[in-house]
């Protein structure tokens, strides 16, 4: 006699069922399995306009999953570099140098975005854009009646270095000239302004867009007219991150280069990132990315004469210029893109 096979309620046999579901339940055990054996990486990065982006990047990676912690500065976020919190950061130029001038384990891997400096004055300021005569004058009335002509900044970010060089080519030395207001969040950089606690004031976007669009102040000049041009952001790592985990650096490296291509082509997640980041107004945000230049490319001889620079500014105690070209590896670059260093910004 032929044993009867029970059946399911959709047909299926019991012993079918179970195979299917134990099937199911395999393909799940190895998804899941993956998705846990994917390396990991934290990425830094910090609250600007330019840097908002990195939020993105997460999204963005393949085979790596990657951390993004916000940092209120740069600067901190290299902090968290040097001190092995994080294994990757987004900083400025400037705190590249600096970093290596303070003999820190720094290795350049790939640039993000660039710009974001505006110099601005009060609304009431009679100075028209870009009157460096004017700027020049005034500076010397002011001296001449034994008056400081204050500017404020964020000292150590990449607006202080843009602005001090700016100053320093048309004849105003930063150094004796003028008297530095230190404001380390840039978000109280208006209010500086709107109270008259300083004469001018170079901030970052989206806040220096923040400054015009709400009547506090007016363009004065963008200071890209010196060594370090309009160079923003890098990113970097350590030399044992590299050593240890050279298949996630590359991929972190990729997801950059697919954000700044995702860049150049739609903005609109970008302008998300800055409203979520900031809790500016969209309008806003859209405006500060007028002064965003979205770039993977690192750039060599801008980097050396940016040490040159910053060591005859002070900012630095000695010449780091060969090694800071020494310390900017090309080859996650080359790699992720198929390009020669040469159209990378060797």
């Amino acid at each position: 006699m032929q044993k009867q096979v029970r059946k399911s309620s959709f047909g299926l046999s019991i012993k079918g069922v179970a195979l299917a579901a134990m099937l199911a339940c395999g393909v799940m055990a190895a998804g899941s399995a993956a998705a846990q054996s994917k390396p990991k990486i934290k990425l830094a990065y910090a609250k600007c306009a330019h840097c908002m982006s990195m939020s993105m990047v997460p999204a963005l990676a393949q085979n790596v999953e990657i951390e993004g912690i916000n940092f209120t500065a740069g600067s901190d976020a290299l902090t968290a570099l040097v001190s092995k919190s994080v294994d990757i950061a987004q900083v400025t130029y400037l705190a590249y140098v600096s970093g290596l001038d303070k003999g820190f384990d720094l290795v350049a891997v790939s640039g993000q975005v660039n710009g974001g400096s505006e110099m601005l004055v009060g609304k009431d300021a009679k100075l028209a854009s870009d009157d460096w005569a004017g700027l020049k004058k005034l500076v010397a009335e002011y001296k001449a009646q034994g008056k400081p002509f204050r500017i404020a900044a964020s000292r150590g970010n990449a607006q202080d270095l843009h602005m001090r060089g700016e100053l320093a080519g048309h004849g105003i030395d930063p150094s004796k000239d003028v008297q530095f207001v230190n404001i380390p969040n840039p978000s109280d950089h208006a209010a500086a302004l709107s109270r008259g606690e300083v004469e001018l004031i170079c901030s970052v976007e989206p806040f220096a867009s923040q400054i015009r669009m709400t009547g506090v102040g007016k363009h004065f000049a963008y200071p890209y007219d010196q060594a370090a041009g309009r160079l923003t952001n890098l990113i970097v790592t350590r030399s044992d991150v590299i050593k240890e985990h050279p298949a996630e650096v590359k991929e972190t490296v990729a997801a950059v280069v697919k954000l700044v291509d995702g860049l150049q082509k739609d903005k609109q997640g970008w302008i998300n990132s800055i409203v979520k980041g900031t809790g500016l107004d969209p309008k806003i945000a859209t405006e500060a990315l007028n002064n965003a230049y979205p770039d993977y490319r690192m750039y060599r001889t801008q980097t050396r004469a940016i040490a040159g620079m910053m060591k005859d500014l002070k900012y630095v105690s000695g010449d780091v210029s060969a090694q800071a070209e020494k310390n900017m590896d090309y080859s996650f670059l080359m790699s992720v893109t198929g390009k020669p260093k040469s159209e990378l910004g060797y």
